[in-house]
């Protein structure tokens, strides 16, 4: 390799990198968004008495979620093992919640 073509390479290495950078403060961005609105979720949950999971409402969403994926090409099992880690995260979010307002009972 001529030192043109890896100085190229450098630079083409740097400009995918300020990409991907820029992804990932989008990323967190989107995820603290999605956690303010399911936070509010969970406190309406907890003022109604309503069970902090939905399953049904889960399976609809991973269902979603693989054919976005697939017609992203992106790998549907990975975008569902994504989802499923979020999932988890709110639940728990709202158990915390639910908690929390029975102690305030």
């Amino acid at each position: 390799m001529t030192e043109d073509t890896a100085k190229s390479a450098r630079e083409q290495l740097a400009e995918y990198r300020i990409s991907i950078d820029n992804i990932d403060a989008a990323l967190v961005h989107m995820l603290a968004e999605r956690f303010r609105c399911t936070k509010a979720v969970g406190v309406l949950k907890a003022r109604h008495n309503l069970p902090p999971a939905d399953p049904a409402r889960e399976t609809e969403q991973i269902a979603r979620l693989r054919q976005l994926a697939q017609d992203a090409h992106l790998d549907p099992d990975f975008a569902e093992k994504f989802l499923n880690f979020i999932i988890r995260e709110v639940i728990r979010h709202h158990e915390a919640i639910a908690s929390e307002a029975e102690t305030l009972s």
